[in-house]
């Protein structure tokens, strides 16, 4: 950028920027397929938002069988990720709403690096954002604050000038611990009553509410 930010938007990327949940379960059902153990449709979305190997190991995979099973995952992923993804309606013209008003953007995901840059570049936003981390930048992921944490670094910004947007209570946990603003997406696949409980300070039920919910916030 080329004036220091006065406010970051940041983004979680999987269910609040791309729509890709859709992809994400078809994954993990080839890669369940023929195990003795499997989760539902539903009992996985829960676990959208961590790292897939956390994931798959919650699900019995154990260590010697790990990458196996990732590979599975990652085969089916690699076959129809772009069939499968779409930006999310109005994330454009929120992103270019965020560059016009001097606003620093960012990516934080638990989705590894090259999953991650393929699909910012598949959706055409991989130049959008001035600073992305993922599942590979820091030993810690969400819920835990030091994704959030450390993209803040990296833009030179105090937690309370940031808004961080997610579909889960992954994401919300996430930035409250990293002491920013956080907004609650409900046009992802968890639903207001699940999202409650992580009580964000922000309720957008379309991504053209994040400009309203910033504005009052700059004057801070």
């Amino acid at each position: 950028m080329s004036r220091a930010p006065r406010f970051a938007l940041l983004f979680d990327l999987d269910g609040t920027l791309i729509d890709s949940i859709d992809l994400l379960l078809d994954c993990m059902q080839h890669a369940f397929a023929g195990r003795p153990v499997a989760p539902t449709r539903a009992q996985w979305t829960l676990g959208i938002g961590t790292p897939l190997r956390q994931q798959l190991r919650e699900w019995h995979v154990q260590e010697h069988e790990l990458e196996s099973v990732v590979a599975r995952y990652r085969e089916h992923q690699d076959a129809h990720l772009e069939r499968m993804t779409t930006v999310f309606p109005h994330t454009r013209d929120v992103l270019h709403w965020a560059r016009a008003s001097g606003l620093a953007t960012g990516v934080v995901t638990s989705k590894g690096r090259g999953m991650t840059t393929r699909s910012l570049q598949h959706v055409g936003l991989l130049d959008a954002f001035d600073v992305i981390v993922t599942a590979d930048d820091t030993p810690r992921h969400k819920p835990d604050p030091l994704p959030v944490r450390h993209a803040l670094e990296q833009l030179g910004l105090a937690p309370e000038r940031a808004l961080f947007v997610g579909d889960s209570t992954h994401d919300m946990h996430a930035g409250r611990g990293a002491g920013t603003y956080t907004g609650a997406a409900l046009w992802g696949p968890f639903s207001r009553e699940a999202l409650a409980e992580a009580a964000p300070t922000h309720w957008l039920a379309d991504m053209r509410d994040v400009p309203d919910a910033v504005e009052p916030l700059l004057a801070r």
